[in-house]
């Protein structure tokens, strides 16, 4: 039993992947189901302390893949338990491909957080952000595609930036241990290990590959990364970063940012994307502030949100999925024939606004409390200001302009059963969390001296509330979603990107064709003839033992031998200069 508790539980998911391509059919999706589920009794179950441990290098400590403790525990249950209803959503999805990936990338995020050090936390990193693009690419459209390169490219960045500094902080001798990096000791290495958790956060100036990737993957994949990514980020920055006065400002900015971009936005799964930013900045402010009770404010909501805005993502997923239809100026009228997403899904918007009696009441007004408590004025009133954006673009936009609105003639059927049942799970939780704090109070890393039913807390909350709802219906000619898009700081490297390559195709076949005129044609015909012919020969002499060992037969490899010498009468190897450096490389090779 003792060598059970030893392993980590992002093993179990592993094993799992690899076993879910060889079940089918409809054993397939209760196996998917059941794993997530007895890995969330598995960490309950487990003690509180560190696992086994090994040598990394002489001096710089120990690799300790298991380390457990009450904030680790928070977040390995709902990673768990949204895992087990989002299968339960994609129980419909028939092809192995997208569940594989998927159980790799919850594995691999709950392997960041029961990671004791640097080295386990950076491998895990890595294969969280190669396996959710495999989730997006999931959808097998060209736009799921390209926003999926677009997400690797700005995941490559981050996970640079994270190894450069933690290579730095093993070469200045501080070890490999995960703890605490104090702020006024801040340095290089652990700036830059900030900065690779920042990306995965989606801050400011560093965000667009959140509302980029994850509304063009798939019904189920949206539902499935809108949990992991930003939250194990949230989780390394209240590990690793508590207490850094910065995260307080980058964390307002994230709240005000998010919403801003969700109250433009037209598509219904792009309006949710901002506002994982919006609800993400509160725990990265909660993270700056430090305190116990910012801390344990941050994880509580970490642990709602997940929920609330899962739902959110099932409920727009099963609309995209009964409709295949996307943005607001497309939808309407749907509570005629999908009234039950429609109740799931208000539940939703209810809980992410903080209304009374819901899940993110009991957690969002911590946070503000933690700043307030703090004194930390003008952070208070970014909050509370974002509280009531809040309810504007998730709380009142998204149900609106989905269900309501104008009626655009659409008739889907209801959304599938298992569907409704992962939904109904949800929002179930949403609603008892919202009446039984305490249940929630209780496994956080701090004890919460906090009572969310008091009358200044109902009373603050629903005058924001009620000044929301006024200010939407009032503007509301002016917060009708037009057929457009809205440009993010993608747009750089979406732009930039296709001019730099542009300018140095057309720049470096200019210099190429120059060259080649100039300093290649004054040479002589017989040295001409010596440069093509020479190493044409020496190539295909070196090919030719290759060509045999593949199995190609005489006439085939006559066919490449004579391929290779036209494409060098053509000058497609200038003067025979490519296959030189061939031969040259290819003797490299050999010799060393």
């Amino acid at each position: 039993m003792e060598t059970l508790s030893n392993i980590p539980p992002a093993f179990l998911l592993f094993v799992a992947a690899c076993l879910t391509p060889f079940i089918k059919g409809v054993a397939r999706n209760i196996f998917l189901i059941l794993v997530p589920a007895a890995v969330f009794f598995y960490i309950a179950a487990l003690p509180i302390g560190d696992g086994p441990s090994f040598s990394f290098l002489p001096g710089f400590g120990e690799i300790e893949p298991l380390r457990v403790d009450k904030l680790s525990k928070a977040f390995g249950y709902i990673f768990t338990l949204n895992a087990a209803a989002a299968m339960l959503f994609a129980f419909y999805v028939k092809k192995a491909f997208q569940h594989t990936w998927a159980l790799v990338y919850i594995g691999s995020a709950l392997g960041v957080i029961f990671s004791g050090d640097l080295i386990t936390l950076y491998i895990n990193w890595e294969l969280m952000a190669i396996s959710s693009t495999f989730v997006i690419m999931a959808r097998n459209t060209e736009k799921a595609k390209g926003a999926a390169f677009r997400y690797v490219l700005v995941h490559i960045f981050g996970g640079l930036l994270l190894l450069a500094g933690i290579v730095m902080t093993i070469s200045a001798g501080d070890g490999i241990a995960f703890d605490g990096f104090q702020f006024e000791n801040a340095n290089t290495a652990s700036t830059l290990i900030l900065l690779g958790f920042l990306v995965n956060a989606a801050a400011p100036g560093v965000s667009a590959w959140l509302s980029d990737a994850y509304p063009e993957a798939s019904v189920t994949g949206g539902v499935i990364l809108s949990a992991y990514t930003t939250k194990t980020a949230v989780y390394v920055l209240l590990r690793g970063f508590a207490g850094w006065e910065p995260l307080i400002w980058v964390g307002c900015a994230m709240t005000v940012f998010g919403i801003i971009y969700a109250l433009l936005e037209n598509d219904m799964r792009r309006i949710l994307a901002y506002s994982i930013i919006n609800q993400v900045g509160f725990m990265v402010c909660a993270a700056g502030i430090g305190t116990k009770m910012a801390i344990s404010g941050a994880v509580a909501h970490a642990f709602c949100h997940i929920i609330y805005k899962s739902l959110l993502w099932m409920s727009a997923g099963a609309v995209l999925y009964r409709t295949g239809k996307s943005k607001c100026t497309e939808l309407g009228g749907l509570y005629k024939t999908m009234p039950l997403t429609l109740i799931f899904g208000t539940i939703g918007a209810l809980a992410i606004s903080a209304v009374p009696f819901t899940s993110g009441f009991t957690s969002k007004t911590i946070i503000i409390a933690a700043t307030e408590y703090s004194h930390l004025f003008w952070p208070w009133i970014v909050l509370e200001l974002a509280s009531a954006g809040v309810f504007l673009h998730a709380g009142i936009k998204f149900p609106y302009f989905v269900f309501f609105n104008v009626d655009r003639g659409l008739r889907p059927k209801e959304a599938p059963k298992t569907m409704l049942l992962a939904m109904a799970f949800l929002a179930f939780l949403c609603i008892y969390m919202g009446l039984r704090p305490n249940e929630l109070y209780s496994i956080l890393p701090f004890a919460v001296d906090y009572k969310a039913y008091t009358v200044p807390h109902l009373v603050t909350q629903m005058q924001l509330l009620m000044l929301s709802a006024l200010v939407f219906f009032l503007f509301l000619p002016m917060l009708k979603r037009t057929a457009t898009i809205s440009l993010d700081t993608d747009w750089f490297y979406r732009k930039g990107g296709k001019a730099f390559y542009g300018l140095m195709d057309r720049s470096l076949n200019g210099i190429n064709g120059f060259a080649h005129r100039t300093f290649i044609g004054g040479f002589t015909t017989k040295l001409g003839e010596l440069a093509a012919t020479g190493p044409t020969r020496a190539l295909i002499l070196i090919l030719t033992p290759y060509w045999t060992m593949t199995g190609k037969n005489q006439e085939e490899q006559q066919t490449l031998k004579t391929t290779i010498q036209t494409q060098v009468d053509k000058g497609a190897f200038p003067i025979g200069i490519t296959a030189w450096l061939s031969v040259l490389f290819l003797a490299l090779i050999f010799l060393f």
